[in-house]
């Protein structure tokens, strides 16, 4: 069990890692994901575990890895940019009546 736990959180931090070093700009801030990761993917191994028991070490790191990319996404935050006008100074204000 402590090794399903050790090898879980170790590949948390390894996807969080990742996903800093490939989506950093999308992200909130490196702290904060780099200590989700590892603990997401602890959670679902840990759930993992309870629900098919022992001896089932690919399994449970399989959806530690599954648990922890799925709870990192809900972290990106999307990249929005304010609409472009398409007329110059003149078209700021609607006309008058």
């Amino acid at each position: 069990m402590i090794w399903e736990a050790l090898g879980a959180t170790a590949l948390g931090l390894a996807i969080a890692y990742a996903a800093v070093r490939r989506l950093p700009e999308r992200l909130p801030s490196r702290s904060l994901v780099l200590a989700t990761g590892p603990a997401a993917a602890l959670l679902g191994g840990l759930i993992c575990h309870i629900v098919l028991g022992g001896g089932h070490v690919l399994v449970t790191l399989a959806v530690a890895a599954a648990v922890s990319v799925a709870i990192l996404s809900l972290l990106l935050v999307e990249n929005v940019r304010p609409p472009q006008r398409l007329g110059g100074p003149e078209m700021a204000s609607p006309p008058q009546l």
